[in-house]
């Protein structure tokens, strides 16, 4: 009977996250965040959400970095500037991507290597209109800089982006 109980509990965990996940006023799609290089500190975590009601993403957490902060890349003159936002806002019914060149998630202080492949897990904490908090978790995977079209080998010459400006 032991046996039975303890391949049972992955199906059980898998139930409950599927039936809070039906639950959740913001749906969550395509997430990805991008593998990192040797000794990169800091990467980027991307994905697709629609709220059924106006809400805000206000917090993201993630045990693989120290800080997680929601950013936005805009133009400011001629200069492309990334600054931390509070908080998003979600329009009911609209998709909101966060998208490499725009809002993005920004994981600093990464606690190892984030390598193509890895799943990341991510806590997205939304608020409501009536300012309640709802936590969704998901796992997004890690992909090579560029997403998924180029292939592992041309990693190598990644050095070569750093210099030109």
């Amino acid at each position: 009977m032991k046996s039975m109980h303890k391949l049972s509990l992955p199906l059980l965990a898998s139930l409950l996250l599927c039936a809070a996940a039906a639950q959740a006023q913001v749906e969550v799609s395509q997430p990805w965040v991008r593998a990192t290089v040797a000794q990169q500190k800091a990467t980027g975590a991307f994905f697709q959400l629609k709220a059924k009601t106006d809400s805000r993403l206000v917090e993201v957490r993630s045990p693989v970095a120290e800080v997680v902060e929601v950013h936005e890349m805009a133009m400011e003159g001629t200069t492309m500037k990334m600054r931390a936002v509070p908080a998003l806002d979600l329009p009911a019914g609209k998709t909101v991507e966060l998208k490499p060149g725009s809002y993005h998630v920004m994981l600093i202080g990464l606690k190892a290597p984030v390598n193509a492949g890895d799943s990341v897990p991510l806590s997205l904490v939304f608020e409501g209109a009536d300012k309640k908090r709802e936590t969704v978790e998901i796992k997004a995977e890690a992909r090579q800089l560029g997403g998924m079209a180029k292939p592992a080998a041309k990693a190598e010459g990644a050095d070569e982006h750093k210099h030109h400006h």
